[in-house]
């Protein structure tokens, strides 16, 4: 049966990242949602992005658009973004490349400009951070969308459907699992784990940034 996967935050872990598909496997039939944040931070999103663009031949690929990526694409398009990006990440990312902006493939470029908002499927929908509860997903505000963290049991979206989010690093290495929300992002970057979850059986795999997994085997979400 298909499957409908979904990975957190990967910060530039590509090991964590090669390591977390090969315990998964997706197929052709599966649809594998990545949630953003596929920069910045850790060692290597050359290596996170090429990881990525191989995926399309693979499975049914969904790319979200993170806050770390709208930083990157303002600090090319505006000088006075620059700094910001280099705060949170953009040096590693360009030491990652070879030093500049000049050394970025225009595929990775065009990779980037053309990441998705959200994606929404009968039960649930995926974004990056979270969601104003009584607007459409359509309607979003960036600031939600990219930004705004969860700090709060948060409350049903308009739709019913159930989100699965990233961007709140769980610095515990634990999903963070509300009735209305799952948060994958489990901090792998900063000494957690990069997540996977199969959102219809709620089974979830985990690796270190180094690629080690956690147990073996997957563990199933603790109740909400």
């Amino acid at each position: 049966m298909p499957r409908t996967l979904a990975i957190g935050d990967v910060h530039g872990c590509s090991l964590a990242l090669r390591a977390l598909l090969a315990e998964i496997e997706p197929q052709p039939e599966d649809t594998l949602v990545l949630l953003g944040d596929y920069v910045d931070r850790g060692p290597d999103s050359c290596g996170v992005i090429e990881t990525i663009l191989g995926l399309r031949e693979k499975c049914q690929l969904v790319t979200l658009m993170g806050n770390h990526e709208q930083m990157m694409l303002a600090a090319v398009h505006e000088p006075s973004e620059w700094r910001f990006w280099m705060q949170f990440g953009g040096k590693q990312t360009l030491a990652s490349y070879g030093g500049s902006n000049a050394d970025i493939p225009a595929e990775h470029w065009e990779f980037i400009r053309n990441l998705r908002p959200f994606f929404e499927q009968d039960e649930r929908f995926f974004v990056h951070a979270n969601y104003e509860p009584r607007v459409a997903l359509d309607k979003q505000t960036d600031h939600f969308r990219y930004w705004l963290h969860v700090e709060q049991p948060p409350q049903p979206h308009i739709s019913g459907k159930r989100a699965i989010v990233g961007h709140t690093a769980q610095r515990s290495g634990e999903v963070l699992v509300y009735e209305n929300l799952i948060c994958i992002d489990t901090f792998c970057h900063g000494g957690g784990w990069l997540t996977a979850l199969d959102v219809a059986t709620e089974e979830y795999w985990q690796v270190n940034r180094n690629g080690a997994p956690r147990w073996n085997g997957p563990r199933i979400l603790p109740p909400a």
